[in-house]
């Protein structure tokens, strides 16, 4: 694939996560995660912290996806976003001489509290009952796809169908998990649904 093809391709995804299609922003999420925590590592010399910055500056992309402007090219936008929030928690970290020394050893320390525990563990939960909702066939394809990290090639190879029908079944799963989380609290689907483009 030539370098004018993928930027179509892009393109057509923005337009898609513009217009709130959980796929699409799988798509750029997985395109871009590498790249990004790698830019990010450069600069703040700590693997963890540098992904919870890309999980932020994500979650800003779903919140905020009505506002993206499709024409600007979507890998300047992000890494906009990305480069603003490490530029962020390095002046933060100029004030806090207790985070700068944690930085220059790479280091950080994260403690879990017992309101995040039980928060993990709800929307673990949560998500579970969701899968319940997919069929035979769409739970089979979203865990190959989601927990084993099969490409939609890969997953057509093993069960005999068309990569468009794999795509086809993982856009109807994401729906269908959506609208059931719905049910339970918007913030939820949300989050999940930055669970669900993680490599679980």
């Amino acid at each position: 694939m030539n370098a004018t093809q993928t930027y179509c391709n892009e393109y057509e995804t923005v337009i898609r996560l513009t217009q709130g299609d959980q796929e699409a922003f799988c798509r750029l999420y997985a395109a871009y995660k590498e790249r990004l925590i790698y830019f990010a590592v450069k600069f703040l010399k700590s693997p963890e912290f540098a992904e919870d910055l890309f999980q932020e500056t994500f979650t800003q992309v779903w919140l905020q996806r009505q506002f993206i402007n499709p024409d600007i090219p979507f890998s300047s936008f992000i890494y906009t976003l990305m480069r603003n929030r490490i530029l962020n928690q390095l002046r933060q970290a100029a004030q806090n001489n207790k985070l700068k020394e944690e930085l220059t050893k790479n280091a950080l320390d994260y403690s879990t509290t017992t309101e995040e525990t039980i928060l993990a563990n709800e929307l673990s939960s949560l998500l579970d009952e969701a899968l319940q909702h997919l069929s035979c066939r769409e739970r089979e394809i979203f865990e190959m796809s989601r927990r084993q990290q099969l490409s939609h090639q890969e997953i057509a190879e093993r069960l005999g169908i068309s990569p468009h029908t794999v795509q086809v079944h993982i856009s109807s799963s994401l729906k269908t998990i959506r609208k059931f989380l719905n049910g339970k609290s918007v913030l939820y689907a949300d989050l999940i649904l930055i669970l669900l483009c993680m490599n679980l």
